[in-house]
């Protein structure tokens, strides 16, 4: 029968005391940050695995973080936000904690009630990944309990989020257009639906304007209603020559719309969107995108709920993380008219 491993055999392993051993594998202090790392490296290596439920009992903490995602966000074509929920479940395994995905019905969004993991003490804070309602995101900030949320932000500067650079990525694609010789530039994306879009919105806007170049309102396309969910987006009778989508979803949406009225990507009109998901390779052409550093938007959502936890009180405001543009095949130079 296999041995289990202790923190004594990773002491020995390593010619350090159990005590650091248990201060590396604990997060605690007193132990260097490269030390710490050698240590769990090594305790990994070794097949060693915490008693979850003894840690638990003993320390007070359950050791597991909430993760909600409204429904409408966690539907079988929405692979955004998955796969920033593995992301966040590896980064947690990290830190001895285990992840708990809570899908936010409609139902419940509308009638403001909260996660019953909250109200029986399942987990030690949440992350709050997709926009949704402010009425509710009151009731989550009024919860005696660490929160960050992910992917979007609100009015509130006193709870922490963590965001992709939306407008600056926008900014860039639309002054790529503009480098490739577009000036006519539509945006798709409704506008009052999430502080993602409105970013991505205002960096696009921000490049019109810099370039002196005319916003036309009929160039602004709906992709989805009030509740999320995609709609038919309308071609325009005049189209122009270039579109920045909100995302890749959407812009493979509005390529197919595109297609079945006629129109040839890119020779016809040229796409960029953002997000760099598996929409961006399935595309036919396949898009120029920015992609979204998920693993690291994942990591630092992570610390700052843990130091959360930990006791750290220090507001982190609105961090963003850096994305960068992903070159194919949805862009054409435009000649001049």
């Amino acid at each position: 029968m296999k041995k289990n491993v202790t923190m004594r055999d990773i002491a020995e392993k390593m010619n350090v005391s159990s005590v650091t051993v248990s201060k590396a594998l604990n997060d605690k202090d007193g132990v260097s940050d490269d030390l710490r790392e050698k240590i769990k490296t090594v305790a990994e290596t070794m097949g060693y695995r915490i008693n979850a439920a003894a840690k638990s009992m003993r320390d007070g903490y359950s050791y597991n973080i909430g993760v909600i995602i409204p429904e409408r966000f966690a539907g079988a074509n929405q692979s955004f936000y998955l796969q920033m929920y593995q992301h966040i479940s590896k980064v947690l395994e990290g830190y001895n904690y285990s992840g708990i995905m809570h899908l936010l019905t409609d139902e419940d969004e509308r009638n403001k009630r909260l996660p019953h993991l909250y109200y029986e003490k399942k987990v030690d804070g949440f992350i709050v990944l997709g926009q949704m309602d402010k009425e509710y995101l009151k009731e989550i900030k009024g919860m005696d309990i660490p929160i960050v949320l992910l992917d979007f932000y609100d009015e509130y500067d006193d709870v922490d989020s963590v965001i992709t650079d939306n407008f600056f990525g926008a900014y860039e694609l639309t002054n790529y257009l503009i480098r490739k010789g577009h000036q006519e530039i539509g945006f798709v994306g409704n506008l009052y639906s999430t502080s993602s879009i409105q970013d991505r919105f205002l960096g696009y806007y921000k490049s019109l304007l810099e370039h002196h170049l005319v916003m036309n309102p009929e160039y602004i396309l709906n992709d989805r209603d009030e509740k999320g969910t995609y709609i038919d987006i309308e071609v325009p009778k005049n189209l122009p020559t270039a579109f920045v989508c909100n995302c890749d979803q959407v812009a493979f949406n509005f390529i197919s719309t595109l297609k079945k009225a006629g129109y040839k990507i890119p020779e016809d009109c040229s796409i960029v969107s953002f997000d760099n998901d598996i929409y961006a390779t399935i595309t036919e052409p396949g898009l120029t995108t920015v992609e979204v550093n998920v693993e690291e938007m994942a990591k630092t959502a992570v610390r700052f709920i843990i130091e959360k936890i930990k006791g750290n009180d220090e507001n982190n405001g609105r961090v963003s993380v850096k994305g960068n543009i992903i070159y194919r095949d949805s862009v054409m130079e435009q000649k001049a008219r």
